[in-house]
């Protein structure tokens, strides 16, 4: 394997514990809501996010000091790692409950 993938397995099962424990909003439309509100602390983005939509997003969690993150799959995989049966090119992350994904996207970055 390499160290792309095992990346984002890591990344992939940080979020499936977020999923279960913290709180999270799917689609690129409740990510701007939150980003507005200051809600979001982290954002993860499937590499196939449109270029206009990931530079908009970017932008706002420039403004509202979120981190942002992207995803090493297209949104088919990043909808799959969230345990959802549909596609989804933005996560945004709430509370991470009971996992350490802040912290591990930290030390990546």
């Amino acid at each position: 394997m390499s160290k792309k993938s095992k990346k984002n397995e890591g990344i992939g099962s940080k979020l499936a514990l977020v999923i279960k424990s913290g709180k999270y909003h799917l689609g690129t439309q409740q990510c701007l809501k939150d980003l507005r509100k200051g809600e979001g602390k982290l954002l993860i983005v499937a590499n196939n996010c449109p270029p206009l939509k990931k530079s908009e997003i970017q932008y706002y969690a420039m403004l509202s000091r979120c981190k942002f993150h992207q995803f090493n799959g297209n949104n088919i995989d990043l909808g799959r790692a969230c345990g959802k049966y549909f596609r989804t090119s933005v996560v945004t992350v709430l509370d991470q409950g009971d996992s350490d994904i802040l912290e591990t996207i930290t030390k990546q970055n």
